[in-house]
């Protein structure tokens, strides 16, 4: 199957072609992070987050194999070796006026979506298959931690918070060459962790800075967590002890593994 036609075609109750999505521009984030900005149909565009389904084909593949997507949201792969890997990403920004949408990846993973993203150049191809939400809620108090691959998910949830909302958000970066501008409501604090020379997912420093706080008061609380998946064990289990978080409270999400190809950026 190659890339889809404008309009193509489909019965009705089949498959339909999935949207691909072309590289426009590419530009330098920081020393890690890369920003790719794709376009494509404004209903593509507004269908592409805040977390979407990234098919990311092989480097220097000019007319990839793209699956298919069925009524109940189901990938249907094509049969054989087709060469596409599925990943989760959030959109750092979706503009459906202008059919545009920014995708932020973490270039020190050595998986698919990373190999992809450095070697991207405007012309080349993206697929996308469904998408769903951030799992974060208002609350009068928040508590964002993360590290470089949830940037874009906390960049946009701080964009959204009601601009009364206090809290903190902790982010965990190489150095700080590696952070970036936030917008954010006047009550939250973004606090940035540097790690050094500790290889990513390796360091304690988001366990131990969510330690070092104190349970704010009352209920309006809420706390947003994603980055290495060990982390976010350590974190959510001290949200649910010593903090006493329920689940509408909190919501906590290994974005990768250690050891493992990294997935998403966030």
């Amino acid at each position: 199957m190659g890339r889809p036609s404008e309009g193509e075609a489909h019965l009705p109750g089949s498959p339909r072609p999935v949207d691909v999505l072309t590289v426009v521009s590419v530009v330098e984030v920081t020393p890690s992070v890369r920003r790719v900005v794709l376009s494509g149909t404004p209903d593509a565009v507004a269908a592409t987050g805040p977390t979407v389904n990234l098919l990311v084909p092989r480097v220097g593949d000019p007319d990839p194999r793209w699956p298919a997507v069925a009524r109940d949201g189901r990938i249907v792969w094509p049969a054989g070796s087709h060469g596409i890997s599925l990943r989760s990403y959030t959109a750092r920004r979706q503009d459906p006026g202008r059919g545009e949408v920014d995708v932020d990846f973490v270039l020190h993973g050595d998986g698919p979506a990373a190999a992809w993203a450095g070697a991207a150049a405007p012309g080349a191809l993206l697929g996308v298959a469904g998408s769903g939400a951030l799992g974060d809620r208002p609350a009068g108090t928040l508590l964002l931690a993360g590290d470089e691959t949830a940037l874009p998910a906390i960049s946009r949830i701080l964009a959204a918070a009601d601009p009364a909302s206090r809290g903190v958000a902790l982010v965990e970066v190489a150095g700080p060459e590696e952070e970036q501008t936030l917008a954010r409501p006047p009550g939250v604090e973004v606090r940035w962790l540097h790690r050094g020379g500790t290889p990513p997912g390796e360091s304690t420093l988001l366990a131990d800075a969510v330690a070092a706080l104190d349970r704010p008061a009352g209920d309006d609380v809420f706390a947003w967590v994603a980055a290495e998946s060990a982390a976010v064990r350590a974190v959510r289990a001290d949200l649910r002890s010593r903090w006493g978080l329920t689940r509408a409270q909190h919501h906590a999400i290994g974005y990768w593994r250690r050891g493992r190809a990294m997935s998403p950026s966030g």
